[in-house]
C-alpha cells in the first residue's frame, strides 16, 4: 500500500494537512517549512506517486491538490483494522463486564454470609 508509506513522514503528511484546507503551489508549500524547494518537491513526487496529490498547471504556476480518490485504498485498509479492533475491544468489554459482575455477586455472597 503505496498511500501508507507515503503518509509515514511527518513532512508528507504535515503537506496533506495543508492540501486539505486548500490547494497551493510548490513555492506556498515550501513557505510552510525550513527546507529546500527541492526536497519539498522530492515529497511532492512521493505524494503524487501514491495518487494522493495531483498538479495541474496554471498558468506559469502548477497548483499542488489532494486527490481524494487517491485516499480509497487508504481508507479501506483503515476501516477494516477499525472492524478488527471494534470486534476486540467489544469481545473486552464482555470480558469485563463479566469480572465484575462475578466479582459484586463474590461480594454480596461475602456479606450476607
Amino acid at each position: 500500500m503505496q498511500s501508507l508509506l507515503a503518509i509515514a513522514d511527518p513532512t508528507r503528511r504535515r503537506i496533506i494537512e495543508l492540501l486539505a484546507e486548500r490547494e497551493r503551489t510548490a513555492g506556498e508549500l515550501v513557505e510552510e517549512f525550513d527546507m529546500s524547494a527541492p526536497a519539498i518537491s522530492q515529497h511532492l513526487n512521493v505524494l503524487r506517486d501514491a495518487g494522493l496529490v495531483v498538479t495541474r498547471a496554471q498558468g506559469q504556476s502548477r497548483i499542488q491538490s489532494l486527490n481524494p480518490d487517491g485516499f480509497n485504498d487508504l481508507d479501506a485498509w483503515l476501516e477494516k483494522t477499525r472492524a478488527i479492533w471494534s470486534r476486540r475491544l467489544d469481545a473486552l468489554e464482555r470480558e469485563l463486564r463479566a469480572e465484575d459482575e462475578a466479582n459484586e455477586r463474590a461480594k454480596k455472597k461475602k456479606s450476607s454470609s
